[in-house]
């Protein structure tokens, strides 16, 4: 049996200061921002299930990425965008998108695990892939990282009016005449590089603590969209920083530590929405 060691370090200012760490501070930022901004919408879009196996279908990506010796980060984000697409395609309302969701999930799922077993070094990655390696990313993946925020801002920028109206009300903004299904479909699309970006620091299984968690605590905190979005991203980015932090200081899993923190930050979110209902 393994004994996992959470003594303090003395030397963590030196692991702080490590190259390594600088990048995965930097990929937290650009993570965070993204995050914070769509875990409203997946929400208020009532999403939360779509988001979370969105993770699940781009793991067949990544482990087939590894069989042809791509980037994971490719594979991830080549599958996470199909299974978005057909998601987005076949799931104009919200019952619609749980079952083809589910669907596309599953069959993904078997397809990831069978890549698995075809090659060593894809079961190798497995463990990375499903609980994330954020002290591993790169310089050109937050190259990467920084380009896909930027997109992020400018697409945002040109549909927000119609995205957000059709996130909170579908049938009214239907009938206004906002293409609800191109809406389903630019969503969908874009919470597929949410994932891409996010995969890295946390892994598959752990993805909602930074998409949704961080924004259901914004929910309660913040009484506008906008707010809202700003502070699911603050908190978002106080998770990743305050995780690699004590994660240097107490030898621990960063995605553990991570995960840890965005789960406090909602439950303290929860007793003050108790406080304010008292």
């Amino acid at each position: 049996m393994s004994h996992i060691d959470f003594s303090f370090d003395p030397n963590w200012l030196d692991t702080l200061s490590a190259p390594f760490m600088a990048n995965a501070f930097l990929a937290g930022l650009c993570i965070a921002f993204a995050a914070g901004v769509m875990g409203y919408f997946t929400i208020a879009r009532q999403s939360t299930f779509a988001a979370h196996a969105l993770a699940h279908i781009g793991l067949p990506g990544a482990t087939g990425a590894v069989l042809l010796g791509l980037p994971v980060s490719l594979g991830l984000g080549v599958f996470a965008l199909g299974g978005a697409l057909v998601i987005g395609a076949l799931g104009k309302r919200v019952s619609e998108r749980e079952i083809a969701t589910g669907t596309v999930l599953a069959f993904a799922t078997g397809l990831g695990l069978f890549f698995a077993r075809l090659s060593s070094s894809a079961s190798q990655q497995m463990q990375s892939i499903l609980f994330g390696s954020i002290l591993t990313i790169t310089s050109a993946q937050i190259v990467g990282f920084a380009v896909f925020d930027v997109v992020l801002l400018a697409v945002l920028a040109v549909i927000y009016r119609p995205l957000l109206f059709s996130s909170l009300d579908e049938q009214v903004a239907q009938a206004k005449g906002v293409p609800i299904g191109w809406m389903n479909v630019a969503f969908m699309a874009i919470m597929a590089g949410v994932i891409t970006i996010a995969v890295p620091a946390v892994g598959t299984l752990l993805i909602f603590a930074l998409v949704i968690t961080p924004a259901a605590a914004a929910n309660i905190l913040a009484a506008s969209p906008l707010k809202a979005m700003v502070v699911a991203g603050l908190i978002c980015l106080a998770s990743i920083w305050g995780g690699l932090v004590l994660a240097a200081m107490f030898p621990a899993p960063p995605s553990f530590v991570i995960v840890t923190i965005s789960t406090l930050f909602w439950a303290a979110a929860k007793a003050v929405e108790s406080l304010r209902r008292r």
